[in-house]
Formats: C-alpha cells, structure tokens, sequence
C-alpha cells in the first residue's frame, strides 16, 4: 500500500461533518456536566445521580448504540446494496417494532427491581443513610431512557447507511439540550413540592432521550423511509441483525462487568470518587466522540459496501486509511489532555460546589483515562470489519481478556492509588484489547499493509511528542497569567491549544502523513474550485 484509500477524502469529509455534529454535541454535553458540578459538585447527590444513569446506560451500550447499531447497519447496507426498497424498509420496521416490544419489558423488569440491582452495583451506597433509596427513585426515573435510545440508534444506523451524517451525530445535542433546560427547570421547581433538586435532572434525562430519537424523524422522512409495521421473528434479516448481535452483547457485556467492578471499587473509595471519575470520562469522551467515533461512523458504510460487493483490496485500504486517520487524531488528543488536565478541568468545572481539591482529583484521573484514548478510538474503528466479515467472537475474546486484566491492575493498584489505579486500569484493559484485535484481524484479512501503519504511526507519536514539550513549555510560561481569574484562565487555554494544534500540523505536514497530505490537497482543490 503506498497510497492512502481512494476512500480517504470522502471518509475524512463524512467524518469532519460528523465531528462538527458531536462537538456540538460534546459542548453541549460540558456545559451539563458543569450544572452538575456547579449544583451538587462530588457528593452524595451526584454519586447517587451517576449510579442511576448508568444502569440505564449499561444496557443502552448494549442493546443500543453498541451491539443493535452495528449489527443493523451492516445487513441493512447489505439489503440496501443488494435488494429492493421494499424488503430494506420492510427490515427496518420489523428491528424498530421487535427492539420496541423487547426493551419495553426489559424495562419493567428493570423498574420493578431496581432497588436490588442499586444495592449490587453500588453495595456501599448502604453505609450512608438514604443513598440507596435515593438512587432507587432516579433508576426507575430514568429507566425509559433506554427505549428511546434504542429506537434512535436504529434510525441512526439507517441515516448513515444512506449516506446522512450530520443529524444522527446532532441528536445527542437534543439530548444535552433538554437534559439542562427540562433538567434544570424541574431541578429548580421540585423542591418547592418536597422533592430534591437531582430528581429533576434525573426527569431531564428522559426528556433528553425522547429528544433525541424524535429529532431525527425529519431526516429519516427524507430518506424515503416507509414504515412497514410489523413483527416477523422468522423474518432472515432479522434473525441475521441477532446473530450478529448475540456474540456482540456478550463481548459488549465484559465491557459492562468492567464498569460495574469500577463503580464497585470507586463507590469503596473516599467520598466523592464516583463523581470524580465520572467526571474525567466525560472529559475523555469529548475526544473520544469528536475523533474516533467519527471516523468509526463515517467508514462503517464504506467498509459495509465493499464487503457486500466482495472487494477486499480496497476494504482493506480503507481500514488501514482510517486507522491512520484516529491514530492522528487520537494520540495528540492523549498528549493534550495528560499536559493540560488540571486547568481544563478547574476552568470547566471549577465553580459552586466544586472545589479545588475536586479539581487535583479529577485531573488526576483523566491524565490515567487520557492514556488509553487511542486504543478506545482506535477499537471503535475495528470492532464494525469484524460485523461485515460476520466475524464477532473475537472482540467478545478480547472484551473479556480486558475485563480480566482490569480487575488484576485494580487488586494490585488501588490501595496505593484509589480512585487514579481505575482510570489507570481501564486504559491498560482498552490497548491490550487493542492489540488483541489487531493482531486477529490482520490474520481474518489476510494481511494488510503493516508497513504503512506503523510509517503513519512513528510520524503522528513524533508529531505529538513535538507538541508535547511546546505545551510543557508554554503551560510554565503563562502559569501566573492563567490563576489571575477566569477570562485570563480561557485566553490562555486557548493559546496552549490553538499554537500546539498549529505546531502538531506542521510538523504532520513536514513529515509528509500521506493522509494529512492528501486531506490538505482536496481542501485546497475545493477551496480553489477545481
């Protein structure tokens, strides 16, 4: 491979529309998290609040956005390619009503023991009097989120199957939208009728969630989309969406026990742990969401058509050309976060309830997170050939090989480090995946081109590292300029930020990355309008 992808231009121009959409949706995603933190800081509330959220969520990554998405956009890429209009809509009708029926009873369920699941994933919430009853009353709360977001990860799935982009990434905006304006309205009116303020942003949630499966409606119309309602469990697109779901849940599940033991272990920590390093992956998953996911999002279609049309040579490129693509993208981002953690934490988060000792700790945890970044995005990237090859058993190897070394670095860290040894852990257990899977799908595939990779690879690290020491200096440099007061903190982030991205480009540019070069060349061929 000398070249990169024919593909490239395209997958870097879907994913930079992609990345505007979730950088919306990331600020927007900031600016909830700072009402939290400006409202019920790292404590009691706010532990009990993320608890809550995250039972939710374990199964949304499971039965949503994770298994159900990628497995949906690969068959129904495969009928979009290779059958008509009619059995493609007849599909997705039947996945919307069958994914409907079946996350309305797992829901009921969930509601009806919520209390016992609270006590199991967060046992010593018990210790402190009224936690567990709180955090029960915001699980049942927030239950229905999970239906809602389910239902919108499949129309996402056929948004970007056809080619629609922008929406389906702007659509957790809505959520975030209406997570702070309901949220913070009920947050402000309940306690006049004898409820806490964080039961508010618990209702807040759920109407971010409904939000964001209608919002996308208007585009899903102008696809073409018609809705066959139906349900036909013999139906073969629908057997074949489970079979390649079925592997991918119990893969996404060893991703599931990884949080669990973390809330595990962070809810036996010192007070506020929970919070703190909820906190700092919120902060990781802008770039996460920014970069890797949209990369992985823009090539899913691309990847998906190749293998319906049986190409493998450029299927392959196309991997490696993307790859190269989060690589850049990604390790700068981990350089950035680990040299810039604490002023980026105290100007986002720093305010009300939230202290300067909240501050050091969760900074402390995202230079940990930030370690692990690459591999995160990278996966993202990966784990979507394995669907189109109908290949899933590995990424559930791999999933599991994380979870153990998870809980092994925990045992042997955490008493020395607390709260940090997790974050630590869970970026340990994201790059050995990482490798894992690498090593699996350049054998599924037959090879690929090694030598490229790792070319693009050396010269994104020693781009980075550049920037690296630019950022270490400039961070000492503008120090006493930075703690004067807010307005001076921002303009000097700003300027770390703004001159070390400017650098890193260069030296990309210098070192000659064949898909930096080649991104630059077709903007400047549209610019000039050849």
């Amino acid at each position: 491979m000398k070249k990169p992808s024919d593909d490239t231009g395209k997958i870097a121009r879907s994913a930079g529309t992609v990345s505007i959409a979730v950088m919306c949706s990331r600020v927007l995603g900031l600016v909830r998290e700072q009402v939290f933190a400006g409202l019920f800081g790292a404590g009691t509330a706010y532990d009990s609040f993320v608890v809550a959220f995250r039972i939710p969520n374990l199964l949304r990554d499971l039965f949503g956005e994770g298994a159900l998405s990628a497995a949906f956009v690969a068959v129904f890429s495969d009928y979009d390619t290779n059958k008509g209009k009619e059995e493609t809509w007849r599909l997705a009708g039947n996945v919307l009503v069958f994914i409907g029926i079946l996350l309305s009873i797992i829901t009921l369920v969930g509601i009806v023991f919520a209390e016992p699941i609270v006590r199991l994933l967060a046992p010593d919430f018990a210790l402190i009097p009224n936690k567990v009853a709180l955090t029960r009353n915001l699980t049942v709360i927030m239950f229905p989120f999970l239906i809602f977001i389910s239902l919108s990860a499949v129309v996402m799935g056929i948004l970007n199957a056809k080619g629609r982009f922008f929406m389906p990434s702007m659509a957790s905006a809505f959520f975030n939208l209406g997570s702070i304006v309901g949220g913070v309205s009920l947050a402000l009116v309940l306690p006049l009728f004898g409820q806490p303020a964080i039961v508010g942003m618990a209702f807040g949630a759920l109407i971010g969630g409904l939000l964001q499966f209608v919002c996308q409606i208007p585009a899903l119309k102008g696809t073409g989309f018609v809705f066959m309602p139906g349900l036909n469990l013999r139906d073969p697109g629908l057997r074949r969406v489970l079979k390649l779901m079925a592997p991918a849940i119990i893969g996404l599940s060893a991703t599931q026990i990884n949080i669990f033991v973390n809330t595990n272990f962070a809810a036996s920590c010192v007070e506020g742990s929970v919070s703190w390093l909820n906190y700092a992956f919120r902060l990781v998953q802008f770039p996460i969401g920014v970069f890797g996911v949209a990369v992985s999002i823009a090539t899913i279609p691309v990847i998906a058509r190749y293998a319906a049309q049986k190409d493998m040579a450029r299927l392959k490129e196309t991997y490696v050309s993307s790859l190269t693509i989060a690589f850049s993208l990604t390790i700068p981002a981990t350089v950035g976060l680990i040299f810039l953690a604490e002023p980026i934490v105290g100007i986002i988060f720093e305010h009300g309830a939230f202290s300067s000792y909240d501050t050091s700790m969760t900074a402390q945890a995202l230079c940990f997170y930030a370690i692990g970044l690459f591999a995160y995005s990278s996966v993202k990237v990966m784990v979507p050939v394995f669907y189109v090859l109908n290949n899933t058993r590995y990424p559930v190897i791999g999933s599991f090989l994380a979870v153990g070394a998870n809980i092994v670095i925990i045992l042997l860290t955490i008493d020395l480090y607390q709260h940090r040894a997790i974050a630590f852990a869970t970026s340990c257990a994201m790059i050995l995946n990482f490798i894992f899977l690498s090593i699996v799908l350049y054998r599924k595939l037959s090879g690929y081109s090694i030598s490229y990779l790792a070319s693009g690879f050396f010269k994104v690290v020693s781009a980075s590292i550049l920037m690296g020491g630019w950022l270490y200096w400039i961070r000492i440099q503008l120090k006493g300029f930075m703690e004067q007061n807010l307005a001076c903190g921002i303009a000097a982030l700003f300027a770390c930020v703004f001159t070390g991205v400017a650098l890193y480009a260069a030296a990309l540019y210098f070192l000659r990355l064949r898909e930096f070069s080649f991104i630059m060349e077709k903007v400047r061929e549209r610019i000039s309008g050849n």
